[in-house]
């Protein structure tokens, strides 16, 4: 799941990039070419904006279109309703394990190699998917696409960071920060669409082959258009930490998505307990390597500075509660309403719109009213979430459409909106100017990593009630559970400082 990037996110990266030109933390969005230590590089053109952003919005519509696609698969391929959860938690935790690694690749080896690279590699892996014979070949291919752009997205800001200045730079970054919000709406519609529309009996596997010619393009243009950079003194890969970071989070999600669904045999227990103790030896491994003056995926001092932590837990309810959202939403409209892949994706527009539209809002609510924001649109999401469980339940089954069901999805979308782009500027507002970069990348870690538990926790709870509970009850507990989620992102938000740096 590559879960859009908070449109704010970008501006905020770029906001503490361009108040420190040190680059001593690269990650995937630091060393961006403006400091004095990074190489001088080529101008970047309206085709070469064109094109990295082009390829931002294949990982962006992407996991949008799974969501709509993941029933059709299920029949399909007769996938069991866990494994469709690795479907997508598969392509969360390749992400989230390799997105600091892949920033550091570009840093060492050029920025323009590693985004060809990556996008070649985004179109043979979505070409895996939608040849997929088996649901567990999906999931390694959904797998492989996550790691695919985790070596894409990172070089996109990175370039665009190094490539552009003043006025240009901002506009740029206000477009990358736009299209990740277009891909919300894009994506189910055009998944919706496109499993409706069975294209020469493709079905939901042109959800997947439609990134093929789009890849193809991106690279092509790519190849003409975009300039080089990297950092000129890179920092060192850490192979330790990213084998470690991925082993804790792969026993952590394997178990959580099919251990119900086989019984929990042996394996899934012995996997369970070993995550603790593989997150425990992680955490040892960053420490020393930051002690001894290496470069940690993750620095554990940054989790001292003050604020830092704070904001990162503020995350937790966020991607957690969005990823099972979408996943449980996704099988509620389509198995359980039994709406057409179409009809379900033109469903969740008024989510998604106003979801876009928030995000433009987040800056200036967070000039208003500080960390206080972050509790007002928590409560704003849980007011949508109160809403919709109370359409579900006074709502016959059978009659329940999606104009009843819209104005509990506008109020969610307003607040996942700022939601999503106030969680970036919160974390990088505690982290020390010079750190922006390694704070960026703890940042995006962390939500990725929480999408994937997102699918896994939240997925697996709704899945396990609806044989006793059924659809509807099942959905509203779901419901409930993400809005104590929301309470307490709300208070932990009123300890936010008044004004956000």
């Amino acid at each position: 799941m590559t879960a859009s990037p908070p449109t704010d996110a970008t501006a905020s990266v770029s906001d503490s990039d361009s108040r420190s030109d040190s680059g001593s933390d690269s990650t995937s969005t630091s060393e961006s070419g403006s400091g004095p230590r990074a190489r001088t590089a080529a101008s970047l053109t309206p085709l070469g904006l064109f094109t990295v952003l082009l390829g931002a919005s294949l990982s962006s519509i992407d996991f949008f279109i799974v969501n709509v696609a993941l029933p059709s698969v299920e029949r399909d391929l007769r996938a069991s309703p866990a494994t469709l959860e690795m479907v997508v938690a598969g392509y969360a935790v390749a992400y989230a394990v390799l997105l600091v690694l892949g920033g550091r690749l570009g840093d060492t080896y050029g920025r323009r190699r590693l985004f060809l690279w990556g996008v070649a590699a985004f179109g043979l892996t979505s070409l895996a998917c939608g040849l997929a014979p088996g649901a567990w070949w999906l999931v390694a291919a959904r797998a492989a696409q996550g790691a695919a752009s985790a070596l894409m997205l990172p070089q996109v800001l990175a370039t665009i960071h190094a490539t552009t200045r003043g006025e240009r730079r901002a506009r740029a970054v206000a477009v990358y920060g736009s299209v990740s919000g277009l891909g919300v709406v894009l994506g189910q519609v055009l998944g919706g669409v496109l499993v409706a529309a069975d294209l020469a009996g493709t079905g939901w596997r042109m959800a997947f082959l439609v990134n093929v010619p789009v890849a193809v393009a991106a690279l092509l243009c790519g190849v003409r258009a975009v300039p080089d950079s990297r950092a000129e003194r890179p920092r060192r890969s850490d192979l330790g930490g990213t084998v470690l970071l991925g082993a804790a989070l792969t026993a952590l999600l394997l178990p959580l998505s099919e251990g119900r669904a086989t019984g929990w045999p042996l394996w899934s227990v012995l996997l369970l307990a070993a995550a603790p103790l593989l997150a425990l030896a992680f955490a040892a491994v960053e420490r020393r390597a930051e002690e001894s003056g290496g470069s940690p995926l993750l620095p554990p001092s940054l989790l001292r500075e003050p604020g830092v932590g704070r904001g990162l837990v503020l995350g937790l309810p966020i991607f957690i509660g969005f990823s099972g959202w979408m996943f449980v939403t996704a099988v509620v409209l389509q198995r359980g309403l039994g709406y057409g892949a179409l009809k379900a994706g033109l469903t969740l527009i008024p989510m998604g719109v106003a979801q876009c539209a928030a995000s433009f809002l987040a800056p200036r609510l967070a000039a208003r009213l500080g960390g206080r924001a972050m509790a007002v649109c928590a409560l704003v999401h849980g007011s949508g979430l109160v809403v919709l469980a109370g359409t579900v339940l006074g709502t016959p089954w059978s009659a329940l459409g999606p104009p009843a069901l819209a104005p509990g999805l506008v109020l969610c979308g307003l607040g996942q909106g700022v939601e999503l782009a106030l969680y970036y500027r919160i974390v990088l507002a505690a982290v020390p100017a010079a750190r922006a970069g390694a704070g960026s990348g703890l940042a995006a870690t962390v939500q990725q990593s929480c999408l994937a538990v997102g699918v896994a926790t939240l997925g697996s709870l709704f899945l396990a009630l609806v044989p006793s509970l059924g659809m509807r009850d099942a959905f509203v507990t779901v419901l409930g559970a993400q809005l104590a989620g929301l309470l307490g992102l709300a208070l932990l938000s009123l300890r936010l400082p008044r004004r956000l740096g």
